[in-house]
């Protein structure tokens, strides 16, 4: 590569960006053959008038389209590019993998939406019998709630042997929406929320916009710790609490019998008002009664369609005490602006129909092939997985820090949460894993070559990333 410069007069856009389209044009050309070195970050900077900065650049762009890969102490080596019969996914011991799917170019290992079971047909099909026996409700704004609104979220958020009548029902735009009204009801500006230290931290990064405060509960490995609550509820007197008892997302954790009796007595004892979100337990099959069944007088009870039928229907329901009813409902207006009909009437339909639990079947058999794959390719290494729940939980082994597996697996097309994003505040407390969820790769190849990816960097440790290459 000696007398190769790349021609950057064509094309618009950042220096970093030009450069990467050139190269990228000049491998499609022939001009730079397939296991050519590329040129030194510093010498390339220095011949073309740039910082080794924007090179750099430039090249991670290039891995990311699975042109090139990054070889620590060796250079940077052009790709072979196959345009029949091109693989999926690269080589075990290849870099740069390429996932066509997903937005540029990368697996999306960071969501846990339901998976695509060809329920879009279904729900096809539930859209145009709405559109066409109420579109007077689709044109204006929903004011009142039929009844069958009411009896879907009954019929949803039921499980064992938890019950709620539809006088408890508060219909939702979502799980999400129906927590943040919840808190936005039945809390004030300045008032303290509990969470556990690793939770679904959304909620108290929204809590916190609307000025509630968050006290922070230690766990241990069977959940939330009772007497770290207990001693939150004596010094910080929170009004809530937001907690999730069974397939806690990330840890998959699901507490027991006596520790929701425990927290239950807690509460009652210093009156405080519990959140239950059930949106992963609704996959479970898990017999441990609900935490409302011990404290129903101040419970309120969270779920909805996401994880198990389609998240872009938004479909939620929340079950509360009816004295917090209304309160919480026009909350929910306040905040959202309202619940769109054509929304709620799908929902609700789908639900009382039966075809959301055949959705849920289809959703959690899918899910458990999945995790299949998951435990045979990271057998030998710490992780906690449900055969019905989307997401897994990775412990990291020494050296990997959290932060730096996640950016190892961004290098090579593969997107994951480090344990950052679900800390509901300040903690000092390190728990050196990743969660990455299996539901949104369209096929099981495709969580097949993510996880291989995850497990050659596991293996590789450390010495395997380099993020300036």
């Amino acid at each position: 590569m000696t007398n190769w410069l790349p021609d950057l007069t064509a094309g618009s856009g950042p220096l970093y960006q030009r450069l990467a389209d050139s190269i990228e044009s000049d491998i499609d050309r022939g001009v730079i053959d397939a296991g050519a070195k590329l040129p030194p970050q510093r010498d390339l900077a220095y011949d073309i008038g740039t910082t080794v900065g924007t090179v750099g650049r430039a090249y991670q762009l290039l891995r990311e389209r699975g042109l090139v890969s990054g070889e620590v102490g060796r250079g940077t080596y052009v790709l072979a590019q196959q345009s029949e019969a091109k693989p999926d996914f690269p080589p075990p011991d290849a870099q740069g993998t390429r996932f066509i799917d997903a937005p540029s170019g990368k697996l999306r290992f960071d969501s846990t939406a339901a998976p695509d079971i060809g329920q879009g047909a279904i729900i096809a099909e539930v859209l145009a019998r709405t559109a066409q026996e109420h579109p007077h409700d689709i044109s204006s704004y929903t004011r009142d709630f039929p009844a069958r609104w009411y009896e879907a979220g009954a019929r949803w958020l039921s499980r064992n042997s938890f019950r709620p009548t539809a006088d408890a029902i508060v219909p939702t735009l979502g799980t999400h929406a129906a927590v943040m009204a919840a808190i936005a009801a039945l809390t004030t500006p300045g008032d303290y929320v509990a969470f556990e230290h690793l939770t679904y931290s959304q909620i108290s990064r929204s809590a916190g916009l609307i000025g509630r405060r968050t006290a922070l509960v230690s766990s241990d490995e069977g959940g939330i710790d009772p007497d770290d609550f207990e001693r939150v509820c004596a010094q910080k007197h929170p009004k809530m609490m937001f907690l999730m008892p069974t397939a806690k997302n990330p840890t998959l954790v699901t507490l027991s019998a006596d520790r929701r009796q425990a927290i239950a007595r807690i509460a009652r004892q210093y009156n405080v008002v519990l959140i239950e979100d059930d949106l992963y337990g609704d996959l479970t099959d898990d017999p441990t009664p609900l935490l409302a069944e011990y404290a129903p007088e101040r419970t309120i009870v969270a779920g909805g369609l996401s994880k198990s039928v389609a998240a872009g229907v938004r479909g939620g329901w929340l079950a509360c005490p009816p004295a917090y009813r209304h309160r919480i409902r026009v909350a929910h207006k306040m905040m959202t602006g309202g619940l769109p009909f054509l929304l709620a009437e799908v929902g609700s339909r789908l639900v009382l129909s039966g075809q959301a639990g055949e959705i849920r079947k289809r959703c959690i058999a899918e899910i458990g092939e999945r995790i299949a794959i998951v435990r045979e390719t990271l057998s030998g290494f710490e992780f906690k997985a449900k055969d019905s729940v989307p997401f897994v939980w990775l412990t990291l082994p020494d050296p990997w820090l959290s932060g730096t597996f996640k950016n190892a697996c961004l290098e090579h097309g593969v997107l994951i949460d480090d344990e950052d994003e679900f800390k509901a505040g300040r903690s000092e407390q390190v728990f050196h894993g990743v969660r990455f969820g299996v539901s949104q790769p369209r096929q099981s190849k495709d969580v097949a070559g993510g996880v291989a990816v995850i497990r050659r960097l596991l293996d590789e440790g450390r010495a395997g990333y380099d993020s300036f290459s």
